[in-house]
């Protein structure tokens, strides 16, 4: 069995609400093992063969959509890609961790999304960003919520969908893994 983390997004925020036992008992049902959420946030740690991430991605979006009336997306990544989220991220170390974040997309960022992304955010903030293996990496220098650098303005520039973690989350995260 491979140990995943199911991110998913706008849990909890925005009108989604949820409860973690609810999350839980979806994924118990679906015969998933070893269920278990981290932070009220839909995270959500579970057991199963190993597999494409794309599909758990697309049978975790059915579910939500079914238990739940919920349109929302959800990033799947091993035990090794929580890790590398964390260590790979250049940011970590340097920025404050809970400033410091791996925003995880729905697939391998365009490189030429990335450059408009990178071009049309200059000069709007401080924050600084860099491309990773199905995510970005992103420090906030001054705070999420200071920040013009939005999920949906990023989105509009990648054209895919993505969810973030901050990099003490992701330690916590990984640990528990």
């Amino acid at each position: 069995m491979t140990r995943y983390c199911a991110f998913f997004a706008s849990i909890n925020v925005g009108g989604n609400r949820l409860t973690m036992a609810d999350l839980r008992y979806a994924f118990e049902r679906e015969e998933f093992e070893n269920v278990e959420t981290v932070v009220a946030s839909g995270n959500v740690l579970f057991d199963f063969d190993e597999r494409p991430t794309d599909g758990l991605e697309d049978l975790f979006a059915h579910m939500m959509l079914e238990r739940f009336d919920m349109r929302t997306f959800a990033a799947v990544r091993n035990r090794e890609q929580v890790r590398a989220a964390v260590d790979d991220n250049p940011f970590t170390g340097i920025g404050q961790d809970n400033l410091v974040h791996t925003l995880f997309l729905e697939r391998e960022p365009d490189p030429a999304h990335f450059a408009r992304l990178a071009a049309d955010h200059s000069g709007r903030g401080p924050e600084k960003l860099a491309i990773g293996p199905r995510c970005l990496y992103i420090d906030y220098v001054d705070g999420v919520g200071a920040s013009k650098l939005s999920n949906a303005f990023i989105e509009r520039r990648l054209g895919c969908r993505g969810t973030a973690r901050n990099v003490r989350s992701l330690a916590r995260i990984a640990a528990k893994m």
